[in-house]
């Protein structure tokens, strides 16, 4: 197969595949058991079905980070597949390495996430399961846009979020992740960054610009699989200048929860989610 480190020749039916880097999720979340894979945070695996979960338990933790894995205990594994997704640089510090332990497929990191998938599937022998996915998806699309095509023609988005990561009393406009496929799959009319730019959620808010949401019809913020708010962005819903806003005083804040988007089974749980938010909006007077 074609990968970024060149033309691979992978066994037909792998039956001891290790992970590195962002090929872990989406090979689990296409039925893969990798028998070795390197960490995922608590909060990444938290959020995956409780199968998937005992699936990523049942794996050898390599390292908490690529650069970290120890190439002699991955070799005592003896996997006949390795499939990578890390910067290009510490792809290239054990490239050899691991082709001298097994058939190692490597993805750059601005592979697509759908392109992600597809090579995946292929070089993991899982690709009736991401058939599968992929037909689930288009019709989980088609249906939103269906039944909620008058909303999605006429009304304006804002997608915004709050990380561990930001500074107290700041948020920002989630232009990336789950709202990328509201935005480009669905056709919701959410917010990007011009082309060229950084993305809109490198930028920290303050609370004090929540107000300047104002301007958007519906918001969407992040939530946990319960439909609580996500424990970072609890302090953006307990500030008043939140709950002054309109669209929270009139029901057209959604809470949405996202698992993630690199792989098609998590887009498929967002949907579905954002289905169930977009049908409590209230109807229009």
């Amino acid at each position: 197969m074609q990968a970024d480190n060149g033309t691979i020749e992978v066994p037909a039916d792998p039956q001891r595949v290790a992970t590195i880097g962002n090929t872990t999720l989406p090979f689990i979340d296409l039925g893969g058991e990798p028998i070795g894979v390197t960490e995922e945070s608590a909060t990444n695996v938290a959020r995956l079905p409780e199968d998937q979960q005992a699936t990523y338990a049942s794996a050898k933790i390599l390292a908490t980070s690529a650069d970290e894995v120890d190439l002699e205990e991955l070799a005592t594994l003896k996997p006949d597949l390795i499939l990578v997704q890390i910067p290009d640089a510490e792809f290239e510090a054990i490239e050899k390495q691991l082709e001298l332990i097994a058939p190692t497929v490597f993805f750059g990191l601005d592979a697509e996430w759908k392109a992600l998938a597809d090579g995946i599937a292929d070089a993991g022998n899982v690709a009736d399961a991401l058939s599968q996915q992929k037909k689930e998806f288009g019709d989980k699309v088609a249906k939103i846009q269906e039944t909620y095509g008058e909303v999605i023609d006429g009304t304006s988005f804002v997608d915004i979020s709050r990380g561990d990561f930001n500074d107290p009393g700041t948020f920002y406009i989630a232009d990336i992740g789950c709202s990328e496929i509201a935005r480009d799959e669905v056709g919701l009319d959410l917010p990007e960054a011009a082309e060229g730019a950084d993305p809109l959620a490198y930028e920290s808010l303050s609370f004090e610009q929540i107000g300047e949401l104002s301007k958007y019809e519906v918001i969407t913020y992040p939530v946990d699989a319960e439909g609580q708010p996500t424990e970072p962005f609890v302090p953006v819903v307990e500030s008043n200048t939140w709950k002054a806003l309109d669209a929270v005083k009139s029901g057209r804040a959604l809470g949405v929860f996202c698992p993630g988007n690199n792989s098609y089974g998590a887009a498929i749980r967002y949907l579905d989610s954002l289905d169930s938010a977009l049908a409590t909006l209230p109807a229009e007077e």
